[in-house]
């Protein structure tokens, strides 16, 4: 195998001394990695699938900042700081909570015993 990587490393140092990567799209850009540091490692992978499928949607996106917030106020000392981020988290709260309730969501029991088991997940 490590015939094959360095004959691949010698193929990329030659197109790139070609400049035949200068015109592929987001050149000299940073690339944008999907942070997954709020997801259990053995779940990351999964998630990813979901998400290249188009299944994640709004309310994974809220629950991971309730939690986010929720981090941030157990650490938080300032009182301001600590009322600002309750109106913030009560205002994600909300939101998720109507997109539940559009959904009917929340009528599954056992839609509601598997998202507890995965919040307890998460903040294990």
């Amino acid at each position: 195998m490590d015939i094959m990587w360095r004959i691949a490393e010698e193929k990329i140092r030659k197109a790139m001394k070609n400049g035949e990567f200068d015109q592929l799209p987001g050149f000299g850009k940073p690339l944008e990695l999907d942070d997954l540091s709020h997801i259990p490692e053995e779940l990351r992978i999964g998630y990813l699938m979901l998400k290249n499928a188009g299944y994640v949607t709004e309310d994974v996106d809220l629950k991971k900042e309730l939690m986010t917030i929720e981090d941030l106020l157990r650490c938080c000392k300032d009182d301001q700081e600590k009322e600002r981020l309750m109106r913030k988290w009560n205002e994600k709260l909300l939101r998720l909570n109507t997109l539940m309730k559009k959904r009917n969501w929340n009528n599954s029991r056992a839609l509601r015993e598997y998202q507890q088991r995965i919040e307890d997940k998460f903040r294990s």
